[in-house]
């Protein structure tokens, strides 16, 4: 089927079956534009919650369309592919991080929304990289925190809090992929440029960038900032809401180690998602996120707490 076929199909599927589309920032670009609403993992899990349309069909990773379901348990959250998964997801076990925790039995657990529903069960406060400082910071200072998935965020969180973490060990396989020496050479040939970065990134491109914040936050700060060059040290696909936002500036993906025919770094997981598959779940409402009650009345209580904390 011609892929404007597909995209006329689920537009006039979705109106019939009034159905919700987010997409993550990282999805592929045809996505992005049939999505009622893109975002990054903060503001999906908002737009998630206060929707009132029957049927959610979350264009992301496997942990974001449970986020939507354990916030709407009454309605139908649908994923184009199960096998849209995280590789910092997968690297904490409900098994494994119950026995770390037990390791710590007074501290507070924070928790990256990067992370299965299981994980957030054992919780206290759910975060995002858009909030993850505010989080912490609203936590007593007599009290440890555990900090958990990602080692990477984890540190930048604790310099910024200036207050030590326990941290897990996980990280995220799009985030490590930046070259320093690659990043570092691409600045010297654009000295005019700014380095921009996502806070899942190793200590040494954080260091030398110029802006750290969230996908949104991200694009924000590029869209009122002055430099007409930058380069993105994040997944690529946030370059294409940018170039329809800033068109009139230079947008250069950070290189990543490896050598291959793309020199930014993407999500494969992400990837995964298509338009084919878009229109094959909108027809048939599968697959479908289920989860047990109790599973999801437990992992709420955080995702709440970080939301309502975030409202103020």
């Amino acid at each position: 089927m011609p892929k404007e076929q597909i995209i006329a199909e689920i537009k006039k599927l979705k109106k019939e079956k009034n159905v919700l589309i987010l997409a993550h920032y990282y999805q592929d670009k045809d996505i992005q534009d049939l999505a009622d609403f893109v975002g990054d993992s903060y503001n999906l899990s908002v737009k998630a919650a206060e929707t009132s349309q029957d049927i959610i069909l979350f264009c992301g990773v496997h942990f974001m369309a449970e986020t939507a379901k354990i916030l709407n348990p009454n309605k139908k959250v649908i994923l184009p592919d199960t096998n849209a998964g995280c590789s910092l997801a997968s690297s904490c076990t409900y098994e494994e991080f119950n026995a770390f925790k037990a390791l710590h039995p007074n501290a507070v657990v924070v928790t990256y929304i990067n992370c299965t529903a299981d994980i957030k069960t054992l919780s206290d406060y759910i975060c995002t990289s858009s909030n993850a400082v505010k989080i912490v910071n609203s936590i007593p200072l007599d009290k440890d925190i555990i900090f958990a998935p990602d080692k990477n965020l984890g540190a930048y969180v604790q310099k910024e809090c200036n207050r030590p973490l326990i941290l897990w060990n996980g990280t995220c396989i799009v985030h490590e992929a930046f070259s320093f020496q690659k990043v570092l050479n691409l600045y010297l040939e654009n000295p005019n440029s700014k380095i921009i970065a996502h806070p899942e990134s190793e200590a040494h491109i954080l260091e030398m960038a110029h802006f750290i914040g969230s996908t949104s936050a991200m694009i924000q700060f590029m869209k009122t900032d002055n430099t007409k060059t930058y380069i993105i040290a994040t997944e690529a696909g946030i370059l294409h809401q940018l170039e329809k936002e800033i068109p009139h500036k230079k947008l250069i993906p950070a290189p990543i180690h490896e050598e291959n025919t793309c020199a930014c770094s993407e999500c494969a997981f992400m990837k995964v998602n298509t338009l084919e598959k878009v229109l094959n779940c909108l027809k048939n409402e599968v697959p479908e996120i289920i989860l047990d009650k109790e599973t999801m009345d437990k992992a709420r209580l955080p995702l709440q707490r970080m939301i309502e904390l975030c409202k103020s």
